[in-house]
């Protein structure tokens, strides 16, 4: 059983192109999915998607690449459908929240009081994190350590290991996912077969960082196990010891994932 714990389904796609996206990831044997949000305005949509959707579970929260396309009530927006869904077992997290130092022109202040913002949300409403993180590792981290949300997932993980042992210290799990199948990935390759076990995640980031294979076409779950057989091959393990560990790893940063459904409505 593979749990993907980072998947984009677009609310607005064709509802058979959905149907046969989790069709194809049943048929390798990945049965759970994490939908997070991006903003405000999609959250009515995804909370939808993830109740017609097998073994899926969703995260609420507004992406840091998307804090300048929101205004300030989305956060009492937010916090509003934190408070409504607060009883649903398939609410999983605040997610997808963080910091993005790479794409230039973003207003950084911004970022920053947005992703307080929802880590205080997260705190309050005794909920995991899902995190985006690209060259803000260390911004990150403060405001973990401000914030102390209970648990959470580093999506895309690419720092030191200095800064993996601060996040794992922080009971948070590191993403991996397409990234690491490239041969020229170095470091994050390092990273993925050096990091203990207990520290992994596996992820897609469907549609998005594709795997060598399928380099600059659509990501989706169906290939997470081959990402994983990489990552196995990396720590000269069998895959089935890792699938059963990134299982449990993941259950342990998003708890909801135990009670994710497996059928179609």
């Amino acid at each position: 059983m593979w749990t993907d714990t980072h998947l984009h389904l677009d609310t607005h796609e064709y509802d058979h192109d959905r149907v046969e996206v989790v069709s194809r990831a049943l048929n390798k044997h990945v049965n759970r999915f994490v939908l997070p949000a991006v903003h405000a305005n999609h959250f009515n949509a995804l909370v939808a998607l993830a109740h017609r959707t097998p073994g899926a579970v969703y995260c609420l929260g507004i992406h840091p690449l998307l804090v300048h396309q929101s205004e300030d009530y989305h956060l009492e927006v937010l916090r509003d459908a934190l408070q409504q869904h607060r009883g649903d077992p398939l609410l999983a997290g605040v997610g997808e929240i963080g910091l993005d130092g790479f794409v230039p022109g973003l207003d950084w202040n911004r970022q920053v009081a947005f992703f307080h913002a929802q880590l205080k949300m997260a705190r309050d409403f005794d909920l995991p994190v899902v995190m985006h993180v690209r060259k803000a590792q260390d911004p990150i981290l403060k405001g973990l350590r401000m914030f102390k949300p209970k648990s959470g997932i580093a999506h895309a993980f690419n720092g030191s290991f200095q800064q993996a042992e601060h996040f794992l210290n922080l009971h948070m799990k590191l993403g991996f996912g397409g990234a690491c199948t490239f041969t020229r990935a170095l470091q994050l390759r390092r990273l993925a077969a050096e990091l203990p076990l207990e520290a992994l995640v596996l992820e897609t980031d469907g549609p998005d960082i594709p795997p060598e294979w399928i380099n600059k076409q659509r990501n989706e779950p169906a290939h997470l196990p081959q990402i994983a057989e990489v990552i196995a091959t990396l720590r000269n393990i069998p895959l089935q010891t890792l699938a059963q560990q990134v299982a449990l790893n993941s259950e342990s940063a998003l708890p909801a994932l135990r009670a994710a459904k497996n059928s179609f409505q």
